[in-house]
């Protein structure tokens, strides 16, 4: 997990696989951890051009990515925007 963490913190391109944007969001971001069989997402977005905010994460069960998780995330984003 540290791992990809670091790869978005140091790294000025990171592969797809490991942070993208989400499509059809309000700029949400997913970073992707596997450790065994077991693959975790975090999602969150950027708080100016250097922080990310990671708000959410759940185990991914299946490709897509679930909508209530994405509204969860959306709506920590908004609380966070409104108590700066």
């Amino acid at each position: 997990m540290f791992f990809v963490l670091q790869l978005v913190e140091t790294m000025d391109f990171v592969p797809t696989k490991f942070f993208k944007k989400l499509e059809s969001t309000d700029d949400l971001w997913e970073v992707r951890v596997q450790l065994g069989n077991n693959i975790f997402r975090f999602l969150g977005f950027f708080d100016g051009y250097e922080l990310i905010i990671l708000n959410h994460a759940f185990t991914k069960k299946a490709q897509k990515t679930p909508s209530n998780e994405i509204k969860i995330a959306e709506q920590r984003k908004k609380d966070y925007f409104s108590r700066r």
